[in-house]
């Protein structure tokens, strides 16, 4: 006896269903990740330094894009970009991180409450270096 085995034969009139793919649950997914990354986006902001409070002028205007701020917290602490340095390295630190900018735009953030001597420490050493200008922060007066 042979074994004989049986071939399954599709009939002409036979329907062949084709695979699909459902792409609706991945649009879904791209649009609840893009939702994720808008949204978040909106939190972020650009932080200018350490928070002080600001004195308020009238005539305060916008500098575009500083390249550095120089805090002086309400404690007579100085930060350059965040950096805590002493005053009598005030103007080493400045130029050892505008060597390779020309006109370098340092803002000054003081503290309200700051002793007006130190202020004018910090002004008078910013102003000792050629090629940087000097910006003093400021909040507008409603």
């Amino acid at each position: 006896m042979t074994n004989r085995r049986k071939k399954s034969m599709r009939l002409p009139d036979e329907f062949e269903a084709q695979g699909e793919i459902n792409i609706i649950p991945m649009i879904d997914v791209i649009f609840s990740i893009l939702a994720f990354f808008i949204i978040s986006s909106l939190y972020l902001s650009r932080s200018d330094g350490l928070s002080v409070n600001l004195p308020s002028a009238q005539t305060t205007e916008s500098k575009p894009n500083p390249q550095f701020i120089l805090t002086v917290k309400q404690t007579g602490e100085l930060f350059l970009d965040g950096q805590a340095i002493p005053l009598k390295d005030l103007q080493t630190n400045i130029l050892a991180k505008a060597k390779n900018n020309a006109n370098s735009l340092v803002v000054i953030k003081a503290d309200e409450q700051v002793n007006h001597g130190l202020v004018v420490q910090v002004m008078d050493g910013v102003r000792q270096i050629k090629g940087v200008s000097l910006a003093i922060a400021a909040t507008p007066k409603n």
